[in-house]
């Protein structure tokens, strides 16, 4: 079973709530599939037992030996990718956006596009199974097709190690990199909290899921913080036939538990908020 957690926008305490998840299920697959962003692995601390070069894009690179200097490229490169340093016609790659025009207009071909492969995607052991995740070295791209290798090793640990679960902790927003995480799961939990921007961008992602069908749970994070708006988010939920699986309470242990590299429900699974978390759990993985 895939379940993919996401948020219509930052912040709303994704990726904490993930993390307990991963904590209560015991002996799963986690993927972290915020490959522009990626944070479990600060909490869990996983083992390495294999870093995988991506592929994001391509990038120039000019042959010293053979370039005439003669700034062609550096006066037609509209993203100011091209200066000279020391007197020799160099390319950022961080400003470089991989178009090809330099090359195409080099008089000696003394250009190439060269793959970026700074980005990477990890895969191992954390102290509850196996874990893989992506991260998206700036200014490179391809940011969907990570996602999509990220998924893809985890469904191989998943069969290798006789892990059914796979839970994937999805980025904010409704992109390419939400749209590949998603996509052919078996049920999505929407995070969402007590906020105006919260109710606009739960709505946005709502969309989204219904456009694939997918089993769809919401969860109210720090709710009590605006009852009234937390109100409204779970008549918006009523009225699009949407399951509200919960509540969360505010609660600043939250925050240390991250400080100690640890979830919620390890820092203090008596706590209010783990409780609640456990349940909405059950409820999610079992239903």
């Amino acid at each position: 079973m895939e379940i993919a957690i996401i948020s219509g926008k930052g912040g709303t305490g994704k990726s904490s709530i993930t993390a307990a998840f991963a904590t209560l299920a015991k002996n799963l697959v986690l993927a972290d599939c915020d490959v522009d962003a990626a944070n479990l692995y600060l909490l869990f601390n996983p083992r390495h037992d294999e870093v995988t070069p991506h592929d994001g894009g391509r990038k120039a690179l000019i042959n010293p030996d053979t370039c005439l200097q003669c700034g062609l490229c550096k006066t037609h490169c509209h993203f100011e990718a091209i200066a000279f340093t020391n007197g020799k016609l160099k390319v950022n790659p961080t400003l470089c956006e991989g178009c090809h025009l330099c090359q195409r207009i080099c008089p000696v071909n003394a250009i190439s596009m060269v793959p970026g492969r700074s980005s990477k995607r990890y895969s191992g052991t954390f102290r509850y199974g196996r874990m893989v995740y992506g991260r998206l070295a700036p200014a490179e791209e391809n940011s969907g097709k990570l996602v999509s290798e990220v998924r893809k090793a985890a469904k191989e640990l998943s069969a290798q190690h006789n892990l059914p679960m796979v839970l994937l902790d999805g980025p904010p927003g409704i992109g390419c990199t939400a749209i590949s995480t998603i996509t052919g799961t078996d049920r999505v939990v929407v995070v969402t909290e007590p906020t105006l921007s919260g109710l606009h961008d739960l709505r946005r992602a709502v969309q989204m899921v219904k456009k694939f069908g997918i089993a769809t749970w919401v969860v109210i994070n720090k709710a009590d913080l605006n009852p009234a708006l937390a109100d409204t988010i779970a008549s918006y939920c009523e009225h699009e036939n949407l399951t509200l699986a919960g509540r969360l309470p505010f609660d600043p242990q939250v925050v240390q538990a991250m400080v100690n590299r640890q979830s919620i429900v390890e820092h203090d699974k008596d706590l209010p908020v783990s409780r609640e978390i456990a349940r909405i759990w059950a409820l999610v993985s079992q239903s």
